[in-house]
């Protein structure tokens, strides 16, 4: 039982300390969300992918670096009103 319930508190720790791991009312676009921001910040942070996109966009890596950053402000488009059911 003490196992469980440790399990248990070391999941409430985490998902209180890292938001993009969710918990038991996380919707499913604020997972969404959470995947597509956490997809854009490893695009920017490892050079050699990044570099990889700006030659195939044919942009510089300041531009493709700045269109991944406005992205990251809502990848997913605006919030729906209604609750998720699924």
């Amino acid at each position: 039982m003490t196992d469980r319930y440790n399990i248990h508190s070391q999941l409430e720790h985490l998902q209180s300390k890292y938001i993009g791991t969710g918990h038991a009312d996380t919707s499913k676009w604020e997972w969404l969300v959470n995947q597509h921001r956490d997809s854009y910040c490893s695009y920017m942070g490892h050079f050699d992918l990044l570099n990889y996109f700006s030659v195939a966009e044919n942009e510089s890596k300041a531009r493709v670096r700045f269109n991944l950053m406005e992205k990251m402000l809502q990848p997913c488009g605006p919030p729906s009103d209604k609750p998720d059911d699924a």
